[in-house]
């Protein structure tokens, strides 16, 4: 018996955000003062590190558990199941719904709740809840479901990650042009006599790395003090995640008993694209990443934090990435870091 994905599905924005959107912006340091910088090396240097070109921003009536129910009904489409037949739905988010316009985020009832209402599933028996975990959220769902799953107490969950990260942004914050929207979802089933789901590794580092990412007042001067924004210590960030992401890929492989030369294709989170590839590197020991193993998103889809990795899955599966396919019997490994901070990563066979 083993845990499997058996659907996938994301929702991407309409609305494209090229880079040139920030030109007019006047940002700020933490300090308060004005960058004397031209605007455009700004976004020249930004590109050149995060690989990002362009994001997509939700559409004004749309929330976090609207864009994330259509990702799930993709998924329960993709699957072939009866969504009445799930036993829970897990929803991974960081915000809540934070309505266009304002930053106060709303997460009661539920956000699971609120996709179980818009699936239209009636089964009360099919228990809804939300899971806060930082960037690695989805993953951490994953982790969660097979566990129920390999206890018998479940049999179908979905699994979702969604986010609107365009609503907490600091707009006098150079790192606003890191975070957007979007949504992806799987549907998990307990299969007999299929190999999927191996093995895993998570971590929390709370001490001094708790403040790498925070909540706190917008960068420029005589804003309101207790209107906050999504915060981060980049430098920070980049030399945990160089340490400790690699560390849990490590760790996962050995729990899964599989060995890096059987990994085809690793599903990192999109958080930067030289981090990424600077994990990589260290995972393999080697000074260049193996051809064609790293699907990469961020470069039009920037940070969705947890809908990453479960989007970046899906465009791979419905052949939306043509230079990266997936085949019966692939060994794939899945990592996230985040806020927490939190580490994570799960293998799989496809």
């Amino acid at each position: 018996m083993a845990t499997r994905i058996i659907g996938t599905g994301s929702y991407i924005p309409d609305n494209v955000v090229p880079n040139s959107y920030f030109a007019e912006h006047q940002f700020y340091t933490a300090e308060g003062n004005a960058y004397p910088q031209d605007h455009q090396e700004i976004i020249r240097k930004f590109k050149a590190i995060t690989g990002i070109s362009e994001r997509r921003y939700a559409n004004p009536g749309l929330n976090t558990s609207d864009i994330a129910a259509m990702a799930a009904q993709k998924a329960i489409e993709d699957s072939g199941i009866d969504p009445e037949s799930l036993d829970q739905i897990i929803m991974a988010h960081n915000f809540g719904d934070v309505k266009f316009g304002t930053t106060q985020s709303d997460a009661v009832p539920s956000l699971g709740n609120r996709v179980k209402h818009q699936l239209g599933i009636k089964n009360p028996a099919c228990v809804a809840y939300d899971v806060l975990f930082g960037c690695p959220g989805w993953i951490q769902g994953v982790i969660q479901a097979h566990a129920f799953m390999q206890s018998g107490m479940a049999r179908r969950i979905l699994v979702i990650g969604a986010e609107t990260l365009s609503r907490v942004v600091d707009k006098s914050d150079r790192d606003t042009m890191i975070f957007s929207d979007g949504a992806g979802a799987a549907v998990l089933e307990w299969q007999e006599g299929k190999e999927g789901f191996l093995g895993y590794a998570m971590a929390s580092h709370s001490g001094p790395e708790l403040d790498y990412l925070y909540m706190g007042k917008s960068f420029q001067p005589d804003s309101p003090e207790h209107t906050i924004y999504i915060k981060m210590l980049g430098r920070k960030i980049y030399e945990y995640a160089l340490t400790e992401v690699p560390s849990a890929m490590e760790a996962c492989l050995q729990h899964s008993d599989i060995k890096k030369e059987e990994v085809k294709k690793i599903f990192i989170h999109q958080a930067n694209e030289k981090m990424d590839e600077a994990i990589i590197k260290r995972f393999f020991g080697s000074s260049t990443c193996p051809e064609n193993i790293m699907p990469m998103s961020i470069g039009w889809l920037g940070n969705s934090s947890v809908a990453t990795v479960i989007t970046l899955y899906d465009l791979v599966l419905k052949g939306k990435m043509a230079e990266h396919q997936l085949h019966p019997g692939d060994v794939v490994l899945f990592a996230s870091v985040g806020a927490g901070m939190n580490i994570n990563a799960f293998a799989y066979r496809v």
